[in-house]
């Protein structure tokens, strides 16, 4: 691990928690405008929303920790471009939640933190292959995760339920992508684990 590769690893970490997130490509729009929505679900999709954020902002510290202890060039590249994609994510979100007067989780240093490390265990302690396979079950956990959000995102608003749709697309992508790439499939046991830490990330994100 090189001191040029530590100081981009902090740059990402600070440009994720303290700066103003600049998407790429332009927020998804939906086919037709939200409808007006009761305070009540005002408030629940700015609860969803902001678990979605903080999804993003894991997204960035996985892919980050991920790239730190990636040994294969192209493959760092790769996991460059998804998280590129993951920053639209995150100014989507973001924007977002001011759109509903919401907030980001308070959490975010910590989620960011834990991401971060788990990032950097599956490369450097299984290699690329399992790195790999990492990407490919947390983006389908999210998938899911994603689709339950339409589910239960108020019907009245369109603008949250365009940005999650356009997420799940991207999130399938990067999936697909990983498999192209060689990943291998992970143990039952972590899997299992990741998805009591996703739901345990989600309950708390939801009120804080």
């Amino acid at each position: 691990m090189t001191l040029n590769a530590l100081i981009l690893a902090a740059d990402s970490a600070l440009r994720t928690l303290c700066a103003e997130p600049r998407a790429s490509r332009p927020t998804p729009v939906a086919e037709s405008a939200s409808l007006e929505m009761s305070e009540a679900e005002r408030r629940e999709s700015g609860a969803l929303m902001r678990v979605n954020h903080v999804g993003e902002v894991c997204a960035q510290a996985l892919y980050t920790g991920q790239a730190l202890a990636c040994k294969d060039p192209a493959l760092r590249a790769q996991l460059a471009e998804a998280s590129r994609e993951e920053t639209d994510h995150l100014a989507w979100t973001q924007q977002r939640l001011r759109e509903l007067k919401d907030r980001p989780s308070l959490l975010n240093p910590l989620w960011y933190a834990g991401s971060f490390v788990i990032g950097y265990a599956a490369g450097k302690l299984g290699g690329d292959k399992v790195s790999l396979g990492f990407v490919v079950e947390t983006e389908r956990q999210v998938e899911a995760h994603l689709q339950s959000h339409m589910d239960r995102l108020p019907a009245a608003d369109t603008a949250s339920r365009a940005i999650v749709a356009q997420m799940k697309a991207d999130e399938m992508a990067h999936a697909q992508m990983a498999l192209k790439a060689g990943a291998v499939e992970l143990p039952a046991p972590i899997k299992s684990l990741m998805q009591v830490a996703a739901k345990l990330m989600t309950r708390v994100a939801h009120r804080v």
